[in-house]
């Protein structure tokens, strides 16, 4: 009796913002779980070369890294034409901006709308046509608990953020019937690089504030992730909160 072979399931992911932080841990529990990956980042072309040579040659996956501002629309449109199959999209691109309203300039409020928000409408509206001819996939955009509340000296941050989790809960909408799940991971403090900005004290004070008693890991968000991927697909819509009970 011949042993029935399992077929082989090729799958693809984009992750943008992918070089560090959230974005590089993302990228490596995506490859260690056999997807082929494109990779994103804006101006860090070496560290994202030498990830993507890392995990194909750790997890022996295609790994194409791709220099792309995904808030210009021109370089979306640059990286989709690289891109024939798409299974998994998660917008992670993001920067964030600290001040008063008042002392913020133009062009920083553009800049901060351009690469946290602006970046999900290119993205999505060249992914989606993929996924429809599969009937299929998963739009995972990551956002922030200030999306949710608002943060004192992060009001252009959080102003964005509460726009992907309102794109995200309108889009699921749209694609519901077309058997796409769109959800967002609101994140709470995470180790990254972003926060390096915070003092030390500053840092504990957060801490103290969030009831796990400890700040959040690149490598759970990374997990969450892979559990969205993994959920009924059912479940879509959903703004899911990640701050250790924060919020």
């Amino acid at each position: 009796m011949l042993e029935e072979k399992i077929p082989d399931i090729t799958k693809y992911a984009l992750v943008t913002g992918a070089s560090r932080g959230i974005g590089r841990g993302i990228a490596e529990c995506l490859a260690k779980e056999g997807f082929h990956l494109y990779l994103t980042c804006r101006h860090s072309r070496a560290q994202l070369s030498d990830l993507a040579k890392t995990l194909s040659a750790q997890y022996g996956v295609s790994c194409l890294p791709v220099i792309a501002d995904m808030g210009d629309p021109s370089d979306v449109d640059r990286l989709f034409q690289q891109i024939p199959s798409l299974d998994v999209l998660v917008n992670n691109a993001g920067i964030s901006y600290i001040g008063l309203l008042h002392e913020m300039s133009v062009d920083d409020w553009k800049e901060v709308m351009h690469t946290n928000l602006d970046s999900l409408f290119y993205a999505c509206r060249l992914a989606i046509p993929l996924m429809l001819r599969n009937h299929s996939g998963k739009i995972i955009n990551i956002s922030s608990v200030w999306g949710n509340v608002g943060a004192s000296m992060e009001t252009a941050y959080s102003a964005s953020k509460g726009g992907v989790n309102s794109l995200t809960r309108a889009l699921a909408r749209e694609l519901a019937p077309s058997g796409i799940q769109v959800n967002a991971i609101a994140c709470g403090v995470i180790d990254t690089d972003m926060n390096a900005c915070f003092s030390p004290e500053d840092r504990e004070a957060l801490r103290q504030e969030i009831p796990a008693d400890r700040i959040g890991q690149v490598s759970e968000v990374a997990q969450m992730v892979l559990s969205l991927l993994h959920a009924p697909d059912y479940l879509t819509g959903q703004v899911i909160g990640f701050d250790g009970g924060w919020m």
